[in-house]
Order: structure tokens, then C-alpha cells, then sequence
């Protein structure tokens, strides 16, 4: 809707996970570090937790994106499989030549074999799944077995998981133990600190093509990120409804006002709003919003 409005060629705080802005805040560099080092040095196991909305997936993608050029990959973005349906899926990203109703037993000799040709070709096998935490027991075992495809002297394998806390809840289990201890390198994704705020709104809004000085005042980048907490997925889904409200009345900075409304529609965040606004202006964020949708509804039915 308001794309035009702010002279933008595409929305800037999209929910999707999108790698063109993908931003090197401390977190998720210091992670991509941990990542990178892990893998030069050769282990086998490397986990990365963060709270929903931290940027795990992003991050996820955006090292697969840095590591298609050197090394094989397999992307598992949904883990709830059976462990024939993880092999089949490793399987299918490595191209092999298998037939449909290989048994596990053939695909694990298959992947091996992949494992060997990429050695020679002095290339890694890196397997990244995302939302671990809801991997199942069986599957996560699998996993641990096929990592014993390796030689005496170097690892074949590198498996990358990316997970909210609870993984590590699981990991503690009893059950899990071998699983634990080959995991050597760990890191906890935090969320933004205050002072980069403004530079990762900047630097969204500059790849969907906007030209000019920030459209958030100091005071909205404030009540912003006191909202947010600093966590990624809350600052676009803030930002996205303050410029929603701000097209609706016809303005096109956002300032601490504007901002409030946005939070006052958010679930779970209202409490930031009621403290510094009275409740009249929610009435009013919310008519310029009906307002907004309604003339573009309109617009279509005619």
C-alpha cells in the first residue's frame, strides 16, 4: 500500500526471511564467525539457539549462500522427518542417483559415497537444519550415525543446527548424551542493541530503494526498540504498521506517536503504548488503518 507513498520498490520490513537484507548486527556476525571457524577447523557438530524472531532462518540461509561456492550443502528448513525421510532429503539436495524406494541402508552407502568424491575434490559436505528443536528422537540419531562416515583423520561431515532454546533442553536428555558431546562449537543468537537500531532500519529501508533521511524520528527509533526488545522479526513487524499508519494519515515521517499505535495493535506489546499515550490515540491509528484498507478494498471492487 504504501510503497508509492515512500517512494519504495518493494516493502522493507517484510516477515520473510530475505538474504538481499541480510544485516551483520553484532549477533548474527559474531555467529556467521563461529560458523565459519567451526568449519575450518573441521568439526563435526555446531549448534546456534536463539529466542523466536532472533533471525535463526535468515542466518541459516545467508550461510548457505556464503558457503554454495566451496562446499556441498543440504538445506533441511522442516527436520520433522523419519529417518528415511532425512536421508531421502540429503539425498535429493546432493542430485545422487538413487532409486525412489532406496532403503536406508542404500541411501547412507550413497551419501558416503558422495562423501568420498567431495574429499577428493577437496570440497565439505555441510548439512544445515533449521528448527531443530522439533527434530525427533529417531532422527536426530540417524543423524548422529551418519556423521561416523568419516576417515581416521578428518570429518566428512559438518552439521549445522539452528534452534530455539528448547533444543537445548532436549540435548540435555539422557538419551541424547553421544549427541551432546560431539557437539563442540555453540553460540546463543542475541537480539540488537540499542545503537543499531537505526542503522538496520537504514540499511532495510536503502535495499527497498529509499532515498532520504530516515523517516523515524529519534523518539519513534527509541519507543521502537523498547517495544522490540531488539529482536528482528518484532522491529519489522513494528515498523511495517507505523509506516501502515503513518500512509493513513498522509504523513511520511514516523514519529513517537505513529510508533505507539503500531504498538498498541501488536499483541503482547500494548502495555508500552498505554504507559505514554492515552487510549484516544489507538482509536485514531486504528480509524486511519480501517481507512487505508477500506480505500484499497474499494478500489479493487470497482
Amino acid at each position: 500500500m504504501y510503497k508509492q507513498f515512500f517512494g519504495l520498490r518493494e516493502k522493507p520490513f517484510s516477515l520473510t526471511p530475505d538474504t538481499d537484507y541480510f544485516y551483520r548486527y553484532h549477533g548474527h556476525q559474531e555467529a556467521l564467525n563461529v560458523l565459519l571457524v567451526a568449519l575450518e577447523n573441521g568439526e563435526g557438530f555446531v549448534r546456534v539457539t536463539g529466542e523466536v524472531g532472533t533471525g535463526k532462518t535468515l542466518l541459516c540461509r545467508q550461510l548457505l549462500k556464503t558457503l554454495k561456492k566451496d562446499c556441498a550443502t543440504a538445506y533441511l528448513p522442516n527436520p520433522l522427518l523419519t529417518p528415511l525421510e532425512l536421508y531421502q532429503a540429503i539425498s535429493h539436495d546432493l542430485q545422487l542417483d538413487l532409486p525412489d524406494n532406496a532403503s536406508l541402508q542404500q541411501l547412507s552407502q550413497g551419501i558416503f559415497s558422495k562423501l568420498v568424491e567431495l574429499r577428493k575434490e577437496n570440497r565439505k559436505l555441510v548439512v544445515l537444519i533449521d528448527e531443530a528443536q522439533v527434530m525427533p528422537h529417531r532422527s536426530l540419531e540417524a543423524l548422529r550415525l551418519l556423521s561416523n562416515l568419516e576417515t581416521e583423520k578428518e570429518k566428512l561431515l559438518h552439521i549445522f543446527f539452528f534452534a530455539q532454546p528448547e533444543f537445548d533442553q532436549r540435548l540435555a536428555e539422557d538419551n541424547l548424551r553421544q549427541l551432546r558431546q560431539r557437539i563442540t562449537f555453540s553460540y546463543v543468537l542475541t537480539s540488537l542493541h540499542q545503537q543499531e537500531l537505526a542503522a538496520y532500519l537504514d540499511h532495510r529501508l536503502r535495499i527497498a530503494g529509499y532515498q532520504g533521511i530516515s523517516p523515524f524520528t529519534y523518539g519513534a527509533v527509541k519507543l521502537l526498540y523498547k517495544a522490540s526488545r531488539g529482536v528482528p522479526r518484532l522491529i519489522n513487524l513494528l515498523a511495517h504498521k507505523s509506516f501502515l499508519v503513518a500512509y493513513g494519515k498522509g504523513v511520511r515521517r514516523v514519529d513517537r506517536k505513529l510508533m505507539a499505535l503500531a504498538i498498541r495493535d501488536t499483541p503482547d506489546l500494548k502495555w508500552t503504548a498505554r504507559r505514554l499515550f492515552p487510549p484516544f490515540f489507538f482509536e485514531a491509528g486504528m480509524i486511519a488503518i480501517i481507512a487505508v484498507v477500506a480505500f484499497f478494498a474499494l478500489g479493487r471492487l470497482s
